[in-house]
């Protein structure tokens, strides 16, 4: 594959960081990738429990919700996990520098799991949201590291986030394993517990290998002047504790209607990503190669969004559907409905080397393809659950249902995510990668919040109906970017491969 950008348009490297010369070896990759190893067992584990925690009686230990509101926190959860990451890549790339922001992001994000390991009432909230601004901080900059060590070049940038994206599956195959025994087999709050051990050994491991990444993330690009900088982090306290005090406490003690904050926060979330785009756009002169570039980035971003929204229902939507319409009897043994979020990470570790050879062997399949192929694939899985379900109706159905929809899920991950990172790596502006490859991740929250208000649904659709619904939407987005590819390689300035 090529997506080389145009040499006139070819962005500089990162401000502030020291990209290894040509030959050398990525300084401290290895130890990236198991920092991020243990963020993601944050994530997947809190992933694979909290849909089943909160709909879990309280005679169990859990929260008693209907399915309804539970994926509605979800949701909620995920979004804001995502839309986080703006003003967290704001800060790596203009306070902190990427080194300092996944530090603080590890540390709140260590703090969020030990409140809600303790089981006391009114602690969910405030948890969450200290784990939602510690990740803010950590995947922007995380990325932006992995970018400045990868060196120039497109074709080694989307290398190291293909051989990153496929190593940190590790930790998404083990996440769910372990908080789910110990949340659905001992105690719920000891699942939220192994998260906190986990990101705090990411933290030290991180720590003692500062040396190894030279100038790479230890200022940042564009600093703000010093008193402009703090005074920006005490109004940022401010209103963090602002929405603390006139907004979760109210929602943790029932007095202010949680549907209210969610449409609030659903309509923040889809927006949020457009506008900052635009404004992105329209600080470029009409015609330049930045401005071409972001009207594509944004065109295959919002086409991304429904491949999220499929995806990320395997937390809410799926788990449900494993716990209350799946036989998992196996020789006797009940395998516990979150194992389920396993089957995902296991299948990207063991097709990943498959798609490697195949992007290598077929040097035309670059951005705007895999973004299309792995569209057609979210949408057919949901096809399959629409059969699934229909066969559930009478009767629990076998596993492989969920399996083949998980292989399809992967596969489609495995196109798109990657090189959704390094096109956004590449076609970032100077000075704002973090930012960049924190909208990518927003456009993944718009497609929570839709694929959450879009749940709704089941309360006057069969599920069948739900699945056949979003599946046929999902593969009419994938044919129009199919069709649209090559107006948008005109836009992306990218550049096919002649091939053999």
């Amino acid at each position: 594959m090529d997506t080389s950008l145009s040499p006139q348009d070819s962005p500089p490297a990162t401000a502030g960081s020291a990209p290894p010369r040509a030959g050398d070896r990525r300084p401290g990759f290895g130890t990236l990738l198991a920092v991020d190893l243990w963020e993601r067992f944050s994530f997947f584990g809190m992933a694979a429990i909290l849909v089943l925690y909160l709909t879990a009686s309280e005679a169990r230990g859990g929260m008693g919700m209907a399915p309804q509101p539970a994926t509605a926190i979800f949701a909620a959860y995920m979004s804001l996990s995502f839309m986080a990451g703006l003003p967290g890549g704001w800060l790596a790339d203009r306070v902190l520098g990427a080194r300092r922001a996944v530090l603080l992001g590890g540390v709140l994000i260590t703090c969020g799991h030990a409140v809600l390991a303790v089981p006391v009432t009114g602690t969910l909230y405030a948890g969450l949201l200290l784990v939602v601004g510690g990740t803010g901080l950590v995947k922007p900059a995380m990325a932006a590291m992995v970018a400045g060590v990868s060196g120039d070049g497109e074709g080694r940038r989307e290398a190291a986030f293909s051989l990153f994206y496929m190593c940190i599956q590790v930790s998404a195959l083990i996440a769910p394993v372990v908080t789910g025994l110990l949340a659905e087999r001992v105690a719920w709050h000891l699942g939220f517990a192994a998260a906190a051990v986990g990101m705090t050994a990411g933290l030290i491991q991180f720590a003692l290998g500062l040396r190894r990444y030279g100038d790479v993330g230890a200022r940042p690009p564009r600093p703000v002047p010093r008193p402009e900088a703090l005074a920006m982090l005490r109004r940022a306290a401010w209103v963090t504790g602002s929405v603390g005090v006139l907004v979760v406490l109210p929602v943790s003690r029932g007095l202010l209607p949680l549907p209210v904050v969610l449409a609030a926060l659903g309509l923040t979330t889809i927006t949020l990503p457009f506008w900052y785009l635009r404004s992105l756009r329209r600080a470029h002169a009409p015609g330049t190669g930045h401005r071409r570039r972001l009207t594509g980035f944004t065109a295959l971003m919002a086409a991304s969004a429904a491949f999220w929204m499929i995806f990320a229902q395997s937390g809410s939507v799926l788990s449900l559907f494993a716990e209350r319409h799946t036989d998992r009897d196996v020789l006797g043994f009940e395998v516990p409905a979150s194992w389920f979020q396993s089957v995902h990470p296991l299948f990207v570790l063991l097709v990943a080397p498959l798609f490697a050879r195949l992007w290598v062997r077929a040097p035309r399949v670059d951005v705007p393809v895999k973004f299309a192929g792995a569209l057609i694939a979210a949408g057919s899985s949901f096809l399959l659950m629409a059969v699934a379900a229909t066969l559930a109706e009478h009767g629990p159905v076998g596993p492989h249902w969920l399996l083949l929809v998980y292989l399809l899920y992967s596969c489609g991950e495995i196109a798109l995510a990657p090189a959704g990172l390094a096109l956004a790596a590449a076609v970032a502006p100077p000075g704002s990668t973090s930012r960049l490859l924190a909208v990518n991740g927003l456009f993944g929250a718009v497609g929570v919040v839709v694929g959450g208000q879009l749940f709704r649904l089941t309360t006057v659709l069969s599920p069948a109906t739900y699945f056949l619904l979003l599946g046929t939407s999902v593969l009419a987005v994938g044919t129009t970017i199919a069709l649209g590819t090559p107006h948008l390689r005109t836009l992306l300035a990218l550049r096919r491969d002649p091939g053999p």
